[in-house]
């Protein structure tokens, strides 16, 4: 089977996903919280999609390997990825999400949860170790049901019912994601003029930490009129927020989780090695690194919310943002809701920047951070990426030898991929892509044209490995 366990998710060509594989997964993940008896045949499970052309399909798929197993169908329809979760926990049962989030329309993807947050590296591993060895069950008849996710908007809605963002414009670049609706309602109810941009019935993957030339230029162009106090978006399955400037310019999503987190008065902090490197002079002690992927940020929070810390969050340079504590905000305590969110980050930073009584563009520059840039190679052959980080990572002179042409190597860091600081200060970082033929750059540099220029370096060098 050529699908695979990434970062978040199992992931794969949707022709290659639909029927048997998905089937299967399904059936696994099912069977495996069974043998932990986190759930019992006869329980419902949340299922939700995004708006890709294959998810029906893969919706069919799951719906079967539910009558399969003898569990009960929740459906919530084409919702984001944190309002099934929130939802799904609520009612204490798992939930599968279809989703292949930002990647291309030709990929999909399921998402797993169990009844208390999502499946981590080791109930990954025991899913895949069922695959293959699934009990038979006499098929049943196929019982469903319609969910909401009326209580996640209720939630969002009576945090930021004071109208905090009264007085700002705010555009929604729409397009396909999920979150699109729901997002223009929870601003209007936050008090801000919103208007609904782009909307589009065909799949458009929208990757909120390598933002395409072609998004950029469309919030370039509508921020011309001088209308919008910022630009908003999200990724197709709703959980990594995009925000943009009022002049246009997209913020960096660990940008976006830092203002969130001191929106919160987090205590604890848990964000990848891959987030920008002068966040920590701006977060509390307690601020912890983590390999690259929503389950290694998840297990850091659960750690630290197992040593009775209080006031734990986390955030992905995407922007998704994770609560393992409860937080009052206005009128509601947000319950902890450790799975990416795209709606609070989004909320939050425009309200900091409200109160802050001053444009997005100047709040955002006050944290004075290294600029960071990132891009995403597509169609590298998962067999080149893995060829060249085993070469790099075996080598300190293999190591030199391919970053000469971009600064002699003073540092290396391989908690994730290789990430490397250069004589002058400047960070490249490298990451393949474990089951998608892509490959990740990230730079920081002191300026926005030193780090456009050692990104471009970047990319056309790690381009040809392939």
């Amino acid at each position: 089977m050529a699908a695979k366990f990434g970062t978040s998710g199992l992931r794969g060509l949707a022709e290659e996903l639909i029927g048997d594989v998905a089937i299967s997964y399904t059936r696994a993940f099912i069977q495996h919280l069974k043998s932990k008896r986190l759930v019992k045949t006869g329980d419902a499970v949340g299922v939700g999609f995004d708006f890709r052309a294959s998810s029906q399909a893969l919706r069919d798929n799951v719906a079967e390997a539910l009558r399969l197993e003898g569990m009960k169908e929740l459906f919530f329809g084409a919702v984001p990825t944190p309002a099934l979760a929130f939802e799904s926990m609520k009612r204490r049962c798992a939930c599968v999400m279809i989703t292949g989030s930002h990647i291309p329309a030709d990929r999909n993807g399921l998402k797993f949860y169990r009844p208390d947050g999502e499946i981590d590296k080791k109930d990954e591993r025991a899913v895949v170790s069922r695959v293959g060895k699934l009990k038979f069950h006499m098929p049943g008849p196929m019982t469903s049901r319609a969910g909401n996710v009326a209580g996640f908007m209720a939630r969002n809605a009576k945090a930021f019912s004071g109208k905090p963002l009264k007085g700002l414009c705010v555009g929604v670049y729409q397009h396909s994601t999920v979150a699109r609706d729901m997002m223009v309602d929870l601003l209007k109810a936050a008090g801000a003029e919103v208007v609904a941009l782009a909307r589009s019935e065909a799949f458009i993957p929208v990757d909120t930490e390598a933002v395409s030339a072609e998004t950029q230029r469309l919030i370039r162009n509508w921020c011309m009129s001088g209308r919008y106090d910022a630009i908003v978006s999200a990724d197709g399955d709703g959980d990594r927020p995009l925000v943009a400037d009022e002049k246009g310019q997209v913020l960096r999503g660990d940008l976006v989780g830092l203002i969130t987190a001191r929106f919160l008065n987090a205590q604890v902090v848990v964000t990848p090695i891959t987030s920008n490197s002068d966040l920590d002079r701006h977060l509390p002690k307690g601020t912890r690194r983590s390999k690259v992927g929503s389950p290694f940020v998840i297990a850091e929070m659960m750690k630290a919310k197992k040593a009775r810390a209080r006031a734990i969050v986390g955030f992905e340079a995407n922007g998704g943002f994770f609560t393992a504590s409860p937080f009052k905000v206005g009128r509601m305590v947000l319950t902890p809701l450790p799975t990416r969110d795209c709606f609070l980050p989004i909320l939050a930073i425009l309200a900091s920047a409200k109160r802050a009584k001053k444009p997005l563009s100047a709040f955002a520059a006050g944290f004075a951070l290294p600029v960071a840039l990132a891009d995403r190679l597509e169609d590298f052959p998962v067999e080149s990426s893995s060829r060249l980080m085993a070469r790099l990572s075996a080598s300190n002179a293999a190591c030199d030898e391919f970053f000469s042409s971009l600064g002699a190597v003073k540092k290396r860091d391989k908690t994730d991929g290789l990430r490397v600081t250069l004589a002058d200060g400047a960070i490249v970082h490298l990451r393949a892509s474990g089951n998608a033929p892509e490959f990740r750059c990230y730079v920081e540099a002191a300026t926005q044209i030193e780090a456009e220029a050692l990104l471009k370096k970047a990319v056309t060098r790690i381009a040809a490995e392939r």
